[in-house]
């Protein structure tokens, strides 16, 4: 890491505690190996002035170049990994960034063997990419392979490129085709898309694997195993529709709490249920509403959702408020019984809820749809952070009356939601029933029925 223009005395390099799409603190800095700085082949002293943070002694110094070995050995969406085919770097891992200088352009260059192919958000040209800012390199992975499969589709001029890597080769006109459709549902409801193009990029493995995380213009997937066939497949567009709304909801609409990003500790925020929630709301109902599910496949995933929530975190004490930001303490780790909801599924089954209120007040001319649109065009283009107030304002805006019951039961309390669901879903034809063993199944009772027809674009 060249790093030049220096006009003090000190420099400070910080290397990111965690990385976006994750809100866990991961300390990336336990994984280098060796660090060392020079100016012109002669040492440049330092020392470390936190676990990731380093001060540089630059006096009369004007460029030094900084030395590092990353240990990068896990396969998984968010880490890095190298072996004699693959290399996948998230930066966010491995490159710290300069204090005071985060806002200016850089310079990275992969050596890598001419055979490797690519795919990466970021253009290139030759291996060197030219990143506006630091925000934009670390939201970038890249994954090379000499192995990697590519093949894109347009919607509205935006080139989406799909990228395997993996003994995986897919349908290619069938995927492309059912890409296409979810992403013009999308973009047809939320107006506009936030990038000129998009990369998802899967690495699908020989094990048991499911991971995806959003970025700024792509997504990095994870799956396995790769023997799995149709189950695969329906993964495969499960989570890309998923990682795809996250182009909008957290990359654009992005909590006040996290603008901009502070790399060095915990970023709590109180609306994980939003960002995390609604797109799993959005992700399996993209699907359905664009002719790729059938309705019995989407009905199968929303049991999937209701039976996480009710069967194991059902009589769990926190809300989602209290969920969302314990999730930068144990979030993604097993709990203790009965204490935290997941903001996936319950955030999931409130979207669900707030959408069949908004639906059958409205006669379905209005739905959470329209609240991520005006948060969409309020907050999200305009680059100003959303509050959990302000969430609550545009949905009482858009509901036309106080929603002050929903968000005390279904947001910041604990209340049982089973009655409130099956209160919704009867004016569907649908319910949700237990067995005798307190198994959840979704029973449809009326195929027929106007709602449905109207909710799932049928």
């Amino acid at each position: 890491m060249v790093i030049d223009n220096i006009q003090s005395n000190t420099i400070e390099l910080q290397l990111p505690a965690w990385r976006p799409g994750r809100y866990e603190l991961q300390h990336f800095a336990k994984n280098i190996q060796r660090f060392e700085v020079f100016s012109f082949q002669e040492v440049v002293q330092f020392h470390k002035i936190t676990k990731d943070r380093w001060l540089i002694y630059t006096t009369d110094l004007e460029e030094v170049t900084v030395k590092f070995i990353y240990f990068a050995n896990i396969q998984n969406a968010g880490s890095s990994f190298i072996d004699e085919s693959v290399m996948y770097v998230n930066f966010v891992n491995c490159m710290p960034y300069l204090q005071g200088r985060m806002d200016e352009p850089c310079e990275l260059e992969m050596v890598l063997p001419k055979e490797y192919k690519i795919a990466c958000g970021m253009p290139t040209g030759n291996h060197i990419f030219h990143p506006k800012n630091y925000c934009e390199l670390v939201d970038s992975p890249l994954l090379a392979s000499p192995y990697l499969q590519h093949q894109s589709y347009q919607v509205e001029n935006i080139d989406f490129h799909v990228w395997f890597l993996g003994n995986y080769t897919p349908n290619w006109t069938k995927l492309l085709a059912e890409f296409q459709r979810f992403t013009e549902k999308q973009i047809h409801v939320m107006g506009s898309f936030p990038e000129k193009d998009y990369h998802f990029i899967n690495w699908i493995l020989p094990t048991s694997f499911y991971h995806g995380v959003e970025h700024r213009n792509s997504t990095m997937i994870v799956l396995g195993p790769d023997s799995e066939g149709d189950g695969l497949y329906n993964d495969i567009l499960g989570v890309s529709s998923h990682e795809l709304y996250h182009a909008w909801n957290i990359c654009k609409i992005r909590p006040v709490e996290m603008m901009p990003y502070d790399f060095t500790k915990e970023n709590y925020f109180p609306t994980g249920f939003v960002a995390e929630g609604v797109t799993t709301y959005y992700g399996d109902l993209f699907l359905v509403q664009s002719g790729v599910f059938t309705s019995e496949q989407y009905l199968k995933e929303l049991e999937t959702i209701l039976k996480r929530h009710f069967e194991q975190d059902g009589l769990a004490f926190q809300s989602l408020v209290e969920s969302s930001f314990d999730l930068w303490l144990d979030g993604y780790s097993q709990a203790i019984p009965h204490r935290r909801v997941s903001i996936y599924q319950k955030g999931a089954i409130v979207s669900l809820i707030l959408d069949l209120m908004i639906r059958l007040r409205f006669g379905h001319q209005k739905s959470l749809e329209t609240v991520m649109q005006i948060l969409w065009e309020r907050f999200g283009k305009m680059g100003i952070g959303y509050s959990l107030i302000d969430y609550q304002r545009v949905c009482e805006e858009v509901y036309g009356r106080s929603l002050s019951s929903y968000f005390k039961d279904c947001i910041h309390g604990n209340t049982p939601l089973e009655s409130m669901i099956n209160e919704l879903l009867d004016a569907f034809g649908l319910q949700m029933q237990w067995n005798k063993e307190g198994k959840i199944h979704l029973e449809i009772l009326d195929g027929e029925n106007e709602n449905l027809k109207l909710w799932l674009n049928l």
